[in-house]
């Protein structure tokens, strides 16, 4: 017998299995660096991939847009920033920086999240010039054009009226994007809501290929390369990190093959081939991405992709926070059943699409595929239930459970860190 760990919350839940259990893990711990962030930003734009140098784009140009990300990610800014500056500036000593603050489709960024970002020294010197996105006011975006499925392309104002537009950014796999970063700068980054939600349509989250790791035939990602192509994203830098948040590689240059460069980079330490079983266990990576129900579906979709039709599927998530939206919970808990939301959100034109459908129709299309025992604090037992889960409240109990359901003999594999791996032929 052996011991897996799984993360759970600040601490792991452990299981004794069988020797020979399959246990997918990435190889991310091996990504360790002892040269200085900045350093390692610098020498990626000393060598731009397919793209003239910053410096020499900044030229004749009076003004540029830096996209940076917003609260929600652990970009290293302070990394790539400064670089970013000292090229800009060294192209054309005169030119005006803003920063635009890419929230999405998530709540403003405040003052203490970008000072913490930023750090003091960068803070004090842009707060007269950073604009934090907000999507969900008509009056500060503007239609540049239709993206390929059709849903008007209207992003902010700032991109749109700068002479020069460039992103900071992080590749990490993405549970529908395929991977985060590049493209997804502009879209949903700094896109308006109608956009946002016109490219998280249900047909396009139903689409085989709207899945983690996968780039090429994903629609979302078309539609996000179409947006960053219309919006002018001239330049890109972004970086992959350690499980410390730790710079260990950037890619900087052209925002489509620099940013392809460093998928196929981050996916030769991630990708795993399933080991379809009876029984998967998985974890949202345990805090901070565990602390709600909303975030969840990032780790059941590495179950997902290796678990049988008919299965049981073991997650675990401490749900700390609760459901991380309302909107989310009660599009799943207001219908009678599982399949009546996933009816009813499949029907749902793409001009219809509304907040939170993508992450509620994930967690469905989980949840109709295998069984879903879900191990979360106990006060979230009537949550959990209410999204139409088994709740358990340990993982031992959860585990006896999967066993009387699937009888002694099931096949096993456990997924220590469902957000760190990617799981496919």
């Amino acid at each position: 017998m052996k011991t897996v760990k799984f993360l759970y919350d600040h601490t792991t839940m452990d299981l004794e299995v069988p020797d020979d259990t399959p246990v997918l893990t990435s190889r991310v711990d091996q990504l360790k660096s002892d040269r200085d962030g900045l350093e390692i930003v610098k020498e990626a734009m000393d060598h731009p991939i397919d793209s003239p140098h910053l410096y020499e784009l900044a030229k004749g140009k009076p003004d540029a847009v830096i996209i940076i990300s917003d609260h929600t990610r652990p970009v290293p800014s302070k990394d790539i920033l400064p670089n970013m500056i000292r090229e800009l500036r060294q192209g054309n000593p005169d030119i005006k920086i803003t920063l635009l603050v890419a929230t999405g489709f998530h709540r403003p960024t405040s003052v203490e999240e970008l000072r913490n970002k930023l750090g003091d020294e960068l803070y004090e010197e842009f707060k007269d010039n950073i604009v934090v996105h907000d999507a969900h006011d008509p009056s500060k975006n503007i239609k540049i054009g239709q993206l390929p499925s059709g849903p008007d392309c209207i992003i902010d104002k700032v991109a749109y009226n700068a002479s020069l537009l460039v992103a900071e950014g992080f590749i990490e796999p993405h549970f529908f994007a395929g991977f985060s970063g590049g493209r997804k700068s502009v879209l949903p980054g700094i896109c308006d809501a109608v956009t946002v939600m016109g490219n998280h349509c249900s047909k396009f989250i139903d689409s085989p290929y709207s899945r983690t790791g996968i780039l090429d035939k994903n629609p979302m990602h078309e539609d996000m390369l179409a947006a960053a192509r219309m919006a002018k994203l001239a330049y890109i830098v972004n970086v992959v990190i350690d499980e410390d948040k730790k710079t260990v590689a950037a890619f900087a240059g052209n925002m489509e093959t620099a940013h392809r460069k460093g998928c196929d980079f981050i996916s030769s330490y991630v990708a795993v081939k399933p080991q379809m079983a009876d029984i998967v266990i998985t974890t949202n990576g345990g805090y901070p991405l565990d602390q709600n129900a909303y975030q969840s579906p990032k780790g059941m979709t590495a179950g997902e992709a290796t678990v049988k039709e008919g299965g049981v599927l073991i997650m675990l998530a401490s749900c700390s926070d609760g459901t991380g939206g309302d909107s989310f919970y009660h599009l799943i808990a207001d219908e009678p059943s599982v399949q009546a939301f996933y009816d009813k959100c499949l029907a749902t034109k793409q001009e219809d699409t509304i907040a939170d459908q993508w992450c509620a129709q994930i967690l469905a299309r989980v949840c109709l595929k295998a069984m879903v025992i879900f191990v979360a604090n106990p006060e979230q037992k009537e949550m959990i239930e209410g999204l139409k889960m088994t709740y358990a409240p340990d993982l031992q109990t959860a585990y006896r459970m999967a066993r009387e359901i699937k009888g002694e003999d099931a096949s096993l594999t456990c997924i220590p860190n469902g957000i760190s791996v990617v799981v496919r032929d």
